[in-house]
């Protein structure tokens, strides 16, 4: 089944492009084995053009389930499936944060088991009269994928609970995790059916599909891509023991936009990322980014709301009202404190028990008054884990009603509702609480509070069945632990450590002696915020900032490497290109004068290397380059000049420029000469104690001493303290050396304090303004670095105008963002190039000697 645009597009594709994607289509589609986490084949991916505005675009939501109801008809036929639309699902609701100009596809699983000789029937219908496009999980898989991995293991360990023996949670099983591996592909076949890459956005929820974004990145580079994580993240302490963890994380960086409830989840996101992949993020203008290949990964932070409408409309029911009429007469003269929670380990159902216990012992005028009563949904999972929840449950439960309870008056401290009940059945309960708890030990967000203060605040219908007037303020009051999402938006609740019962405890009694101004004031705050981030908010606000994340895909050419689940897109510019040997050398055969500069560490040398002292072979290759007389060969680093002159002091013609370009030589006979800038260094008094000061503070850190500059490195220290520090210290330079002729740089794990305007880029300008001046002004000009002190002198290159150098070839080593045109992939690449282009000087001389 595929949609229109999706057929249009294939119209387009060519032979060879049709021959080669049912390949990976195919592969894809097939049954998970030991072989799929198979090497990827490099491809690069050309830039075309803008695509074509519309007045209509499309948004895929792509989530487990499609919010779908499947119940029987009532007709004769018991075999037949009706579909209608689950309004309770947060997927539906989002629709109205969308503008009418946006048509909404859904695709996920379906509720219900469809006999496979109905799947095809059923797809038709629901895309035909829903736009859902159904994804049929084989039920081996769908039980080792969702039951499997998803709630048994990654459930548990979102949710700080690891596996340390048998008994406390399920451990790795490669073969759920092949299972999680083959739905998520699943998911890719059905978004790929319907999609146009070019011009539909795709929103994928929740930690059932973290790695579809892989695949969905794999077979269309530019898919405008976000991602919004519904459940906790836990920290990396905990992240980290995943057997699978780089694979998951790189899966949520394969998307545009990262949407997390809090700044809590989003900072344990950030901190793996830092901690396992070694990346970076800053803030800009509001918004918190990731630097990932050269792609601006933006991280989202937004607490999703609930549908005010859909509410407001079942308290208008005049059934609502007869139920809390009902309800109200059931529990008069009580305090109702309401609960409810899925029936699952972390909701925190026994320490809330246990907690009222605590009230009726302490406070013996709470005894036949306070009712907690407690819907219990079903549980979304089955197990041992869950029966034995339950089972505890009922037992505390017991315990308190038979030793608090009076069978007299029928009054029972602990009302159990099993579920599942209605959103009216429990919109009435809403009604008539006093308080609502929310007792998780753990939970991504949890509406229930929100859903409670709108029904608190009423309708005229509801005012009327409880007997107050409709002007009449509203009060309530809503108990959150502080470990779940929505405890940071709700200002007025009060706060609770769920494991401290004698706190949740007073929490209890504080809100039953609530005097009603402070119950008024506390609901006024709370309806206030939660009426004005409602479901469509969340949903307009993560549209908005999907669409602006995406803006630069067509300005960029994008190349896609790595193996298996690691693969990643590199976002590069149009023009950047590998640079060739063949097509180096034809430059270099027909220039007269030429310039190369090349840095040492991670350029020559790999970084890698323990030693870093150059073999015989590339002082031969440096050797031989600078013994052409149209060559000015320089070696351009960071490292000091007398390391540098003990390496090299083979190499007499070559040129060294050390510490960044502050010192300066031409061979190895002629002096070292200083950029013409002040030689004080007296602010190294002031810099050597401040470092020290962050050393002794920050274990696995050290300072590195050079003529010019001083520069503090913290590689080897806990990367997020280390981070910290860093920033501390930056600040705490800048702040004592305001006055001095120094910058205070901070690079990939160092701070560095050197005095201004010494950089590589000014080496590039002086060396090609003294050749100038000798009247051996270049025409050709390679410079070849790694790093971020590289880009300085790529930078200057493109900022220098350059008449008179007709070949200019600026290349950084590795396939990532850089101000130089070209690229070659590693040291060993850099080697091959200078050979060949001394191959070439060695061909002209012996054939010159032949002439």
């Amino acid at each position: 089944m595929l949609s229109r645009s999706c057929l249009g597009l294939l119209n387009h594709v060519t032979t060879n492009d049709y021959i080669e994607q049912p390949t990976t289509v195919q592969k894809l589609i097939a049954p998970v084995t030991g072989e799929d986490e198979r090497n990827f084949q490099q491809s690069t991916v050309s830039v075309s053009s803008s695509p074509v505005s519309r007045e209509r675009r499309r948004m895929i939501i792509v989530a487990n389930q499609l919010p779908i109801r499947v119940v029987k008809a009532s007709d004769k036929d018991e075999k037949k499936l009706k579909f209608e639309w689950d309004v309770d699902s947060i997927y539906f609701q989002l629709k109205d944060g969308f503008s009418e100009k946006v048509e909404v596809l859904y695709v996920g699983s379906l509720k219900a088991e469809i006999d496979q000789s109905e799947q095809e029937e059923v797809a038709q219908v629901l895309f035909e009269k829903f736009r859902c496009v159904p994804t049929f999980l084989p039920s081996e898989i769908h039980n080792k994928f969702y039951h499997g991995f998803c709630k048994h293991y990654l459930w548990p360990l979102f949710h700080y609970m690891l596996p340390v023996s048998k008994s406390q949670g399920a451990r790795f099983d490669r073969s759920q995790w092949l299972a999680y591996v083959s739905a998520n592909r699943i998911f890719a076949d059905k978004v790929t059916e319907v999609l146009n890459p070019d011009e539909d956005y795709v929103w994928v929820h929740d930690y059932h599909l973290m790695i579809l974004p892989t695949f969905l990145r794999k077979r269309c580079p530019r898919v405008k891509l976000g991602f919004f994580l519904h459940n906790t993240f836990p920290t990396s302490e905990i992240y980290r023991t995943l057997p699978v963890r780089e694979e998951i994380l790189r899966g949520f960086l394969n998307c545009d936009l990262i949407g997390f409830h809090t700044f809590d989840y989003a900072r344990h996101f950030l901190s793996c990322c830092s901690r396992m992949l070694g990346l970076d993020y800053e803030s800009k203008r509001g918004y918190i980014g990731l630097d990932y290949f050269g792609r601006n990964v933006t991280i989202k932070i937004l607490p999703a709301g609930i549908h005010m409408g859909l509410l407001e409309s079942v308290l208008s029911l005049p059934d609502t009202a007869t139920r809390v009429k009902e309800l109200k007469e059931e529990f008069e003269g009580k305090v109702v404190i309401l609960g409810v929670d899925d029936m699952d380990l972390f909701k925190g159902i026994g320490l809330k028990f246990l907690a009222l216990g605590k009230l009726l012992e302490v406070n013996e005028k709470a005894r036949g008054k306070v009712v907690l009563v407690q819907i219990l949904n079903q549980a979304r999972s089955k197990g041992k884990d869950i029966q034995d929840l339950k089972f505890e449950i009922e037992a505390i439960a017991k315990e308190i009603n038979d030793k608090y309870g009076d069978k007299q008056s029928g009054y029972r401290p602990i009302v159990c509702v099993n579920g599942p009940v209605s959103t009216q059945e429990k919109a009435a309960y809403y009604a008539i609480s006093e308080c609502c708890i929310v007792n998780a030990v753990r939970d991504g967000m949890n509406l229930m509070p929100y859903e409670y203060t709108v029904c608190r605040q009423g309708s005229v219908e509801l005012d009327k069945a409880l007997g107050v007037e409709n002007d009449e303020a509203k009060k309530s009051v809503i108990i959150v632990s502080e470990f779940i999402g929505c405890s940071p938006s709700l200002s007025c609740a009060i706060r609770v450590n769920p494991w401290n019962i004698d706190d949740v405890c007073e929490a209890m009694n504080s809100a039953i002696r609530m005097v009603d101004a402070e119950k008024q004031l506390r609901h006024e705050k709370n309806y206030k915020y939660i009426s004005s981030h409602d479901v469509a908010y969340w949903a307009k606000s993560f549209d908005q900032d999907l669409e602006r994340a995406c803006r630069e895909h067509y300005v960029k050419k994008w190349l896609d490497v790595g193996l298996g689940l690691n693969f990643r897109i590199i976002a590069l510019d149009p023009s950047f290109k590998k640079l060739s040997v063949d097509y180096i050398v034809s430059a270099y055969r027909d220039t007269k004068s030429r310039l190369i500069l090349l840095d040492y560490d991670g350029t020559m040398m790999p970084q890698g290397s323990l030693d870093k002292t150059p073999s015989s072979d590339v002082i031969s290759l440096l050797n031989g380059l600078c013994s052409d007389p149209k060559n000015v060969v320089f070696i351009v680093s960071g490292r000091d000049r007398e390391c540098l002159s003990k390496w090299f002091s083979p190499c007499d013609k070559l040129g060294l420029s050390a510490e960044h370009g502050y010192f300066t030589r031409w061979s190895k006979d002629s002096p070292w000469k200083t950029c013409a800038l002040a030689s004080d260094f007296d602010w190294k008094n002031t810099v050597e104690p401040v470092m020290a000061l962050y050393t002794e503070a920050t274990d696995g850190s050290f300072i590195e001493k050079k003529e010019s500059a001083m520069v503090w490195q913290h590689q080897e220290a806990d990367p997020d303290f280390g981070s910290w520090q860093a920033k501390e210290l930056l600040d705490h330079l800048e702040s004592v050396l305001a006055n001095e002729p120094v910058v205070v740089k901070r690079g990939q794990h160092i701070v560095e304090v050197k005095p201004q305007g010494v950089n590589k880029g000014i080496v590039v300008e002086e060396l090609i303004s003294t050749m100038r001046n000798e009247e051996k002004s270049p025409d050709f000009l390679l410079c070849i670095g790694d790093d971020r002190s590289d880009e300085d002198m790529f930078e200057s290159i493109a900022n220098l105008a350059l008449p008179t150098i007709s070949q200019v070839f600026p290349c950084t080593v590795g396939q990532k963002p850089s101000r130089a045109k070209y690229y070659l992939d590693d040291t060993p690449d850099v080697i091959t190039l200078l050979e060949g282009l001394l191959r070439h000087q060695q061909q002209r001389q012996i054939n010159h000697n032949v002439e």
